[in-house]
């Protein structure tokens, strides 16, 4: 298929042309250029969620009760669903895809599993072009469910327009959640497996914290919902919260705001990844060596070498 092709379908919303992009952007193919570029009028669109926590608290149980609720109104959804890779292929896992079986038959959703590839943060470091191809394929609502990496998945806030952050009861102090900017990144808190015992313990400590925060009159203070996801309890509500938060984004301007900066660090990571494929190729790699040799060697510092590699580059 040629990329305009392909560009066509994926605005039709194929199923097959959506996950032949995706699979485009895994790759960073040498048509991702003239993909992106093909699908960009069509994007900014889709309501950008998501969802993060620790592994075990339920977020792909979570994922499919939101599928569920949203698609019970109308929207189209979108999933893409960051799994650990392989050790052995470096492939994802398809954890997730277990779980959302209730939905393979729906043509209203699409679900595609993406390995994180050793990316720290949660994510692959493919994922925002990933949304950009779901948007563009006309979903409503696409949710971004992370890999589950512990109190350093905090990269979702800087691709979600929403990010929930979900908990759950005897998994620890309660204050654990305030680590490494969780706190600050969260939307909205889930308390998922409510019906265990400590739930309104974990309930309580959230509201703890967050009526500690420093915050505006005029600014979003996250609420926090508790939810059985397995049976579909607190999700109603959970979906409620959702549309709340995207309409104080909108009307506050602070949806455009975070485009923004979203957009802004995707053309950075597309020029330092640029950069790494010039500094990785026969001559960056042996220039790097040399200056990597004169620095081991006391003969130079690495602000130097930088600054030296850096002119080589620009020629």
């Amino acid at each position: 298929m040629d990329t305009a092709g392909l560009v066509a379908r994926t605005l039709r919303g194929d199923p097959r042309a959506v996950a032949r992009a995706i699979s485009l952007v895994e790759n960073a193919a040498p048509e991702l250029g003239e993909l992106m570029a093909g699908l960009a009028p069509r994007t900014g669109r889709a309501r950008l969620v998501g969802l993060t926590g620790p592994p075990g608290v339920g977020k792909s149980t979570s994922t499919s009760a939101l599928v569920t609720a949203l698609r019970e109104r109308g929207d189209r959804v979108g999933v893409l669903a960051v799994d650990p890779s392989s050790p052995f292929t470096g492939g994802a896992l398809l954890g997730d895809r277990v779980r959302m079986q209730d939905h393979a038959t729906d043509t209203g959703v699409f679900i595609r599993s993406m390995a994180s590839r050793g990316h720290l943060g949660g994510l692959s470091w493919a994922t925002p072009h990933a949304l950009r191809v779901l948007d563009a394929a006309g979903f409503d609502v696409v949710l971004v469910e992370t890999v589950g990496v512990g109190q350093a998945e905090v990269d979702i806030a800087r691709h979600a327009d929403t990010t929930v952050v979900l908990c759950a009861p005897g998994m620890g102090d309660g204050v654990q959640v305030a680590k490494a900017g969780v706190l600050e990144v969260a939307d909205l808190f889930v308390v998922n497996k409510a019906d265990h015992d400590g739930a309104h313990a974990t309930v309580r400590e959230l509201r703890q914290m967050v009526s500690q925060a420093d915050r505006g009159a005029a600014e979003w203070r996250p609420p926090i919902v508790s939810t059985v996801a397995a049976s579909g309890t607190g999700i109603e509500e959970l979906v409620e919260r959702l549309d709340e938060h995207h309409t104080h984004l909108r009307d506050s301007g602070e949806l455009g705001r975070r485009r923004h900066v979203r957009a802004r660090e995707e053309i950075e990571a597309i020029v330092l990844h640029a950069l790494r494929e010039r500094v990785a190729d026969v001559h960056g790699h042996a220039a790097l060596d040399t200056l990597a040799d004169e620095v081991a060697s006391g003969e130079g510092d690495p602000y130097s070498a930088a600054g030296t590699l850096l002119a080589a580059l620009e020629r």
